[in-house]
């Protein structure tokens, strides 16, 4: 197995396309990295002045009372799971939720003994699933997830295939999903879930999205499995402060979900991992209480999201997501992601990335062939002014 292969960083692969070509026109826009720059809440500020001399400890593996009911109270109001969250049984924090995405498959290759385990990936995918996967030498395998299912793999042709199941470690799943923004329904998380009791492995829900959204609020994996059998075997929520609060620096974000892992996973993180500095949980706990902010930054997305579809809708064939911050945009007339990329950039100094660095090679019927070939990503993470030169821009070359 060629392990990196399966994790080579996607903003490394565009560095080495784009070269040394310089931007068509100045200033250059990136619209590659999904790093939020909207205003994160000012009031932290002071938390964590405030808090600043428990620097000088080291904090608990698990979380302070204040964010423990911090945390358990945002899940249960969010997900209409009030009274179901123990804090102290069922969650942990994590700084942000790809350093949890990447230790917690330990503890899912060790809920499972055996050999020849196998974690399952969407695909396309975010990068941390493999690593995650291959570090716990686990094999990864990737489960398409095309437009004509919903840019969501297929549960019914997954379930056919028991052998592999009974296989499998974990499912990762992704809902708002990166990079297309698909929605997955309750009745597909309860598919996912009953795969998973059955077959005796782990769900990892990968949440950050959450809190983006345009229409349908998410259903999370804790709420759908809850209402299968009123618990949380077999699921574990993954969330963070970075896109719902615009605080990916704070590195704060948290576990969630079934006792029994949560146990197995704090014994393994207590010796193995980082712990969340005291003053960024005090910090935390305040944000996690607060829902004016996310609001108010969700409604900034919307915005950009009629912007886009307004300045693309004819131009560009593209379906507005469901949730999330990107456009995933088929490039088919300039030649497939990869030379959109280059020809926008060399035209217009707008920065994209080609959606075939964000999914698994050799898929396909054919040798070479990579689902995500003709696609690109595109971060509407900046503000509305830019986000308007950029699209525009984008369809002055096109």
């Amino acid at each position: 197995m060629n392990k990196q292969a399966d994790i080579i960083n996607p903003f490394a692969r565009l560095r080495d396309l784009l070269g040394d070509a310089k931007p068509g026109i100045e200033p250059a826009i990136d619209m590659t990295i999904g790093a939020p720059c909207h205003a994160p809440p000012d009031f932290i500020k002071q938390v964590l002045a405030d808090r600043h001399d428990l620097y000088i400890k080291y904090p608990p593996i698990r979380a302070i009372p204040e964010l423990a009911e911090a945390i358990g109270n945002w899940i249960e109001q969010r997900y209409e799971l009030q009274g179901e969250i123990d804090p102290d049984r069922m969650l942990l924090p994590v700084l942000g939720s790809r350093e949890g995405l990447f230790s917690a498959v330990f503890s899912a290759r060790d809920m499972k003994p055996g050999g020849n385990h196998v974690a399952l990936i969407p695909n396309p995918f975010y990068q941390v699933y493999a690593s995650g996967a291959l570090a716990a030498e686990l094999q990864p395998v990737y489960l398409e997830a095309p437009q004509s299912n919903g840019y969501l793999p297929d549960l019914d042709h997954l379930g056919a295939n028991t052998s592999l199941l009974e296989r499998t470690s974990v499912l990762f799943l992704c809902s708002p999903s990166n990079p297309q923004g698909a929605i997955a329904t309750k009745a597909y998380l309860q598919q996912a879930v009953t795969l998973a009791r059955t077959h005796d492995f782990m769900i990892f829900a990968d949440e950050c999205y959450s809190e983006i959204y345009f229409a349908q609020k998410p259903m999370g994996i804790l709420q759908a499995a809850h209402c299968m059998s009123g618990d949380f075997s077999n699921v574990i929520a993954f969330n963070s402060l970075s896109k719902r609060s615009n605080l990916p620096g704070l590195r704060s974000g948290f576990v969630a979900g079934d006792p029994v892992f949560i146990e197995k996973y704090a014994q393994f993180r207590n010796v193995s991992c980082p712990q969340m500095p005291l003053p960024v949980q005090h910090a935390s706990a305040t944000i996690w209480a607060d829902e004016t902010h996310v609001i108010e930054n969700r409604g900034l997305y919307a915005r950009k999201m009629e912007l886009a579809e307004k300045i693309l809708k004819n131009h560009i064939s593209f379906k507005k997501p469901a949730g999330g911050f990107f456009l995933w945009i088929k490039m088919s007339d300039l030649g497939g992601g990869e030379a959109a990329v280059e020809r926008i950039w060399k035209g217009c100094g707008v920065k994209m990335l080609p959606g075939a660095y964000l999914a698994k090679e050799d898929l396909g019927a054919a040798k070479g062939a990579n689902l995500a070939h003709n696609d690109v990503r595109i971060a509407l993470v900046h503000d509305l002014e830019t986000t308007r030169t950029a699209l525009e821009r984008i369809v002055s070359v096109i």
